[in-house]
């Protein structure tokens, strides 16, 4: 049996990125990937173990980076705490927004699978950042949305020029985020 060709792989994890984008996680199958690709769906499955192993790779370097915020923002407290979780997290959803978009609204869905259970925890901590570890109601509702509505303008705004849409999205966050005593 001849080997696959060694850009079949990038071609399946692009031919799935704009699958997800268009019909959402659930409604890709590998079949579909596989037609887009122009290969056999035992050729999808040489390369990835399955659809999850697949969506993992897809997600993996926007997950190294949001780990990596994880553990920059342990370091800090207070107003400090705040600004570098904020200035982390645009930077990362505006790095990664094709990939936020493709996500849609399966989030939550997502969450549930073992390789992104992780995530849930971190999303806690960046609230729990971006609320300045504060308690108290309105900080941690201010932090809730500011965190999803980043994420979701990036989305949103997908063929901004990067240099429009940080800016704009961190004067929303340092305008809406409660300051820390």
């Amino acid at each position: 049996m001849a080997r696959p060709a060694p850009e079949t792989h990038g071609e399946i994890l692009a031919a799935a990125a704009r699958r997800f984008g268009v019909t959402g996680y659930k409604g890709t199958s590998l079949q579909d990937i596989a037609r887009e690709v122009g290969c056999s769906k035992a050729t999808v499955l040489y390369h990835f173990a399955n659809k999850e192993a697949l969506l993992g790779e897809l997600m993996a370097p926007a997950i190294a980076v949001l780990e990596a915020l994880d553990e920059r923002i342990a370091g800090h407290t207070g107003a400090d705490l705040q600004r570098v979780a904020a200035d982390g997290f645009v930077d990362l959803a505006v790095r990664f927004r094709r990939e936020i978009a493709l996500l849609g609204g399966e989030f939550p869905d997502l969450l549930q699978q073992p390789a992104f259970a992780h995530i849930q925890q971190i999303s806690e901590r960046l609230i729990d950042a971006f609320a300045g570890h504060s308690d108290r109601p309105a900080a941690r509702i201010a932090a809730f949305v500011v965190l999803a509505g980043i994420a979701e303008a990036c989305a949103e705004f997908v063929d901004f020029p990067d240099e429009e849409l940080r800016p704009a999205l961190l004067a929303v966050a340092h305008r809406a985020l409660e300051p820390t005593t």
